[in-house]
């Protein structure tokens, strides 16, 4: 069983992969970023929402404190989702991933600053290491050459600390009601925000477009199908595990950006993004070994 449990862990950071592939695939046909992030959230939301039809009980939707934290988790994925895509755009999916797999080091700063962690030399020189990956990944001293620009690198972080304000969101809501219950509003108030930025005329375009099944694959693998896997699999999987398991996530996504976007990165990349991913796994594995599932900061 959690050998089962682990594999689904693995499977919807598999997805999250290849979700964001698509979306380069899509934003090289020329879709706007917001369009693509609106979709990838409102076909989540038909995902859990059905969920919830299906598991209704203890949902806690009379509860205010449910309503609140959930939405706030949805402000925090619907700035995840966009930023993420506006940093595939302006760079890569390869530094867009990985940029975003720094939400960790997010949880910890913004635990530092509410007095929730208490900051060790051990906690600062984890940081700093990854900053230096962010560095040499980013090549920001060379920012012209490397083909990221400075909109793609602040995007890709401002991705990363979005994802830690809805962990934050989720974190605080989950005692009021379930999972489905907490994504379905968090995904509601996604679509609400990000209709507004998205490009009118490309929205109601989707919905006759050759592409449309790009965007259901990116709905289903990206936001549908992978948070319920991940949930499920997260009841009956330590979250130690979790966390080395969603390493799956930056790996497949950069795997998808050289293999099929023929996006290419030199040896200082590499090494950069693997100080990134190995330092925040062990970051994760610190932080989510002391506080009980669901914990969504392996993502």
């Amino acid at each position: 069983m959690a050998g089962a449990n682990t594999f689904l862990v693995a499977l919807a950071a598999f997805c999250w992969g290849v979700s964001g592939g698509i979306g380069g695939i899509l934003m090289a046909d020329g879709w706007d970023a917001f369009v693509v992030s609106f979709f990838r959230g409102v076909i989540g939301l038909l995902f859990v929402l059905v969920w919830l039809a299906l598991r209704p009980r203890g949902s806690g939707l009379a509860s205010r404190r449910l309503w609140f934290w959930s939405a706030i988790a949805g402000i925090g994925v619907a700035g995840n989702f966009a930023f993420y895509f506006v940093s595939i755009a302006q760079g890569s999916v390869a530094v867009a991933v990985t940029l975003m797999y720094c939400a960790p080091v997010f949880v910890y700063l913004l635990s530092f600053s509410l007095k929730l962690e208490s900051p060790t030399a051990l906690k600062w020189a984890a940081i700093a290491v990854v900053m230096l990956g962010i560095v040499l990944l980013t090549q920001i001293y060379n920012i012209g050459a490397s083909g990221v620009t400075l909109i793609g690198v602040g995007a890709g972080l401002f991705a990363g600390l979005s994802y830690a304000i809805f962990i934050f969101g989720f974190k605080y809501a989950a005692p009021h009601g379930s999972p489905q219950a907490i994504l379905s509003i968090a995904f509601a108030v996604l679509a609400a925000i990000l209709i507004w930025p998205a490009d009118a005329d490309q929205t109601v375009a989707v919905l006759s477009t050759p592409d449309w099944p790009l965007f259901a694959g990116l709905g289903v693998f990206g936001a549908g199908l992978s948070f319920v896997l991940y949930i499920i699999g997260l009841h009956h999987t330590t979250p130690v595990a979790a966390s080395i398991v969603a390493m799956v996530e930056p790996v497949t996504a950069s795997l998808f950006g050289v293999m099929v976007l023929n996006e290419s990165l030199v040896g200082s990349q590499i090494f950069g993004m693997g100080l990134i991913l190995v330092t925040v796994t062990a970051l994760s594995v610190h932080l989510s070994a002391r506080r009980p599932p669901p914990d969504l900061t392996t993502r």
